[in-house]
């Protein structure tokens, strides 16, 4: 069967992350506009900087649960990723759609929310009410791609 559209930049979202350095939660980002893939992002280190997956987690030493401290960790997230390397190669990402494996914290909605993004399609939950409720606040339209496909 063909899939839908968010189906399938859903699957090319779940190739994506596999590209992921990080110990603890492979994250994929795929941003879209008129079906058309504009950036891809996964978490991992900055540019040039050793992965966690040479050098070890600081989360994990530090005992730093899920969705906390967000500033203490190697990594860029995914949504961070794709809308960087959009921005480095000067494509528009303003009226597109992101889709990411893991919903959104409270920095990836902000950023979200700036970049003009106006939907996000997500695969699994995260614990961050925030960033829900300013994705909601700024009118961006939030799909629970779990709740969608049941």
């Amino acid at each position: 069967m063909r899939p839908s559209w968010d189906e399938y930049f859903m699957e090319i979202v779940n190739v994506v992350k596999k590209r992921s350095t990080c110990l603890r939660r492979q994250v994929g980002a795929l941003i879209v506009k008129d079906k058309r893939i504009l950036s891809t992002g996964y978490n991992g280190a900055p540019t040039g900087l050793k992965h966690c997956d040479e050098v070890g987690c600081i989360r994990e030493k530090l005992n730093i649960p899920s969705g906390q401290r967000h500033e203490l960790c190697r990594g860029l997230h995914a949504e961070q990723n794709a809308i960087v390397h959009a921005a480095n190669a000067g494509v528009r990402i303003k009226g597109s759609t992101i889709y990411v494996t893991t919903q959104p914290c409270i920095l990836c909605a902000k950023m979200i929310i700036n970049a003009g993004i106006e939907r996000v399609v997500f695969g699994g939950g995260y614990p961050d009410e925030l960033a829900i409720q300013l994705l909601k606040e700024a009118g961006i339209e939030i799909v629970d791609f779990q709740l969608q496909i049941k």
